[in-house]
Formats: C-alpha cells, sequence, structure tokens
C-alpha cells in the first residue's frame, strides 16, 4: 500500500459560525459561490454528480448553469447519467473549491426541465458547443476520434449558416435539494460543517461534528 502523507493541505480559513449562515440555504450557496469565483476558482460552478441504478453508483463532473428551486445542469438524454435518472431519480452533488477551503454537497431528487428553458440555454451556447451536442452519441462506443469529427462535420455542413435545433435527446435536469451541507476546512481537520433539512416552511440548521 502507498501513502500520500505528503500531499497534505494545511486549512486556515475563517471558522464558520452558526449566526453567520442564511437562513435559506440557496443564498448561503449564492454567497459562497461569490466567494468562490472571486477567489479565482476555475469553473467554481463545476460540481461532481452522483447518479445510481440497480446497485451501481457513477459520478463525473458536471457543470451547474443556473439556480431556482434547483440546480441545473444539460446533458444528453441518452447517457448514463440519463438512463440512471429515468430509473433512480435520487441523486447527489458536490461543489469543491480549493481556494476558500470549502466544499457543498447536495442530496435530492433530479427531474427534467421543460423544453422552453433548454431551448433557451441550447441557443445561449456557442455554435461550435451546439454542434457537438447534436453530433455526439454521448457515452455511447466510436471507433476513432475521426468518427466523431466526421460526425460534427456531418451537422455543421447539414445546418450551415442557419441555427442549430436542438436535439430531442439533449436537455436539462434540475437537481432539487432535500439537503444541504456546508464544509468549512479548519486547522488540526476540526473543519465546520452545518447540515440544512427541510423542517415544515423553513429549514432546520444543524452542526456537523467533522
Amino acid at each position: 500500500m502507498t501513502f500520500f502523507s505528503e500531499l497534505r493541505a494545511e486549512y486556515d480559513a475563517p471558522g464558520l459560525r452558526r449566526s453567520e449562515l442564511h437562513q435559506d440555504p440557496f443564498e448561503q450557496f449564492r454567497t459562497w459561490l461569490a466567494d468562490a469565483v472571486a477567489a479565482g476558482s476555475p469553473e467554481a460552478n463545476a460540481c461532481v454528480l452522483a447518479t445510481s441504478a440497480a446497485g451501481n453508483v457513477t459520478a463525473r463532473a458536471v457543470i451547474m448553469k443556473a439556480i431556482d428551486h434547483g440546480f441545473v445542469f444539460f446533458t444528453n438524454y441518452t447517457s448514463q447519467k440519463a438512463q440512471q435518472l429515468a430509473s433512480n431519480p435520487a441523486a447527489a452533488m458536490c461543489f469543491v473549491w480549493p481556494e476558500v477551503h470549502r466544499q457543498v454537497r447536495l442530496e435530492g431528487t433530479a427531474e427534467r426541465v421543460d423544453d422552453t428553458t433548454s431551448d433557451l440555454y441550447f441557443q445561449s451556447r456557442p455554435v461550435g458547443s451546439q454542434v457537438a451536442s447534436a453530433a455526439s452519441p454521448q457515452s455511447q462506443p466510436v471507433v476513432d476520434r475521426q468518427e466523431l469529427l466526421h460526425r460534427f462535420e456531418a451537422v455543421l455542413s447539414e445546418v450551415g449558416d442557419g441555427p442549430v435545433p436542438r436535439p430531442d435527446t439533449w436537455g436539462g435536469y434540475r437537481l432539487v435539494p432535500a439537503r444541504f451541507e456546508f464544509w468549512q476546512g479548519q486547522p488540526n481537520r476540526l473543519h465546520d460543517r452545518f447540515v440544512y433539512q427541510p423542517k415544515g416552511d423553513t429549514w432546520e440548521i444543524q452542526r456537523l461534528a467533522p
């Protein structure tokens, strides 16, 4: 067994106190996301999304693109994550911001967003990204990269200078959290952790041991 004891960061950020937290976890998240962006965190809206089905759990990085009453991301509806969400909508997200020694975990249920939302976001993307979404059979085997390039060029040739239609197989999901956890790194690994869980019309906040 190889230990990586030398790969160790020391956390010296200010502590997190209950009195400093927003009662609304969405507002707390927005504050921390803004702090991560200000600290120079690259793609601070990136997170790890975990899904599961038939006893198998998978995880991958996705980009969170919007917040309303949940956290919205976009993907191919034939992808592995989409297939798992179709059979089991329970999912989790984890945002990690090393620059500010923080982490946020979300657990909840995923649902598809409406077509209008998917259309609006799709048309806001760079044209190359639109074409790639239409060309890629996400998560399916391909012979080589050349196959992907041929698919890309074929779609590009088909649409010409016109708009790229959003594929029926591409759109958004919203993870609606039933649990938030905010983690602030502290010296000696005595980290500050607070969990939000629904209680009636509000959120109950509890401190957790590190």
